[in-house]
């Protein structure tokens, strides 16, 4: 079970005040969006998230997932995974609604953010990324996501810790991936058009992006 009180103890008081502000899923991926994305090598824990003011998708994921406890759901994130050596994993803060799947990401790309809770599984919430799921060569590379892991199996310090954040994502990304499709079906995918990936990347930082940044 994870206490709220834990975390919020570290807060300042500003700091609080906006954490106790996101008040639905919506609020906290607004919050997620108004931060600049950075992709480096530093995986932050909430606490680093908040103070630092910035984050990539694995930061963004475990931020939100503690975010929507305090709106009664479980800490679950999921990691979508794509083709080897083609793109970044992508991991998703994962909360449901009338039983329905939805989630929260922060991403670089405007169409890899916030899924309404409509799904009714998640294949088919990792499917709704399929399309846009697009490398820096238009290529679609989304291949496969994985079962969810609950944060509140972890000791609380992933919270504000990330030497804890590090035991995490290890797990995390040991994790066996579910194919969503074949490899002759990979073999027939055509690239996203020009006017779709320019939509995607419409406030895109491309010094961030998989096969761009130094630590790709």
């Amino acid at each position: 079970m994870i206490k709220l009180s834990e975390f919020e103890n570290r807060l300042t008081p500003p700091i609080k005040k906006i954490f106790r502000k996101l008040d639905s899923p919506a609020a906290i991926q607004d919050y997620l969006d108004s931060i600049p994305y950075i992709a480096e090598e530093l995986d932050r824990s909430p606490l680093r998230v908040m103070t630092d003011s910035q984050g990539h998708c694995l930061d963004g994921a475990l931020f939100a997932a503690l975010a929507l406890v305090r709106l009664g759901h479980r800490p679950l994130i999921m990691d979508l995974v794509p083709e080897p050596g083609t793109d970044d994993d992508h991991v998703l803060a994962l909360f449901q609604h009338n039983n329905n799947w939805g989630c929260i990401a922060k991403s670089n790309y405007a169409f890899l953010r916030f899924r309404e809770p409509v799904y009714r599984n998640l294949r088919e919430l990792a499917m709704s990324y399929f399309e846009p799921y697009t490398s820096n060569e238009k290529r679609k590379t989304l291949r496969g996501y994985t079962r969810p892991l609950d944060l509140s199996a972890f000791d609380p310090d992933w919270m504000w810790s990330e030497a804890r954040i590090s035991e995490i994502s290890r797990r995390l990304y040991q994790r066996k991936p579910i194919p969503l499709i074949s490899q002759e079906d990979a073999k027939t995918l055509s690239v996203a058009d020009d006017r779709f990936y320019q939509a995607n990347t419409l406030g895109t930082n491309f010094s961030w992006i998989y096969g761009v940044r130094e630590n790709s």
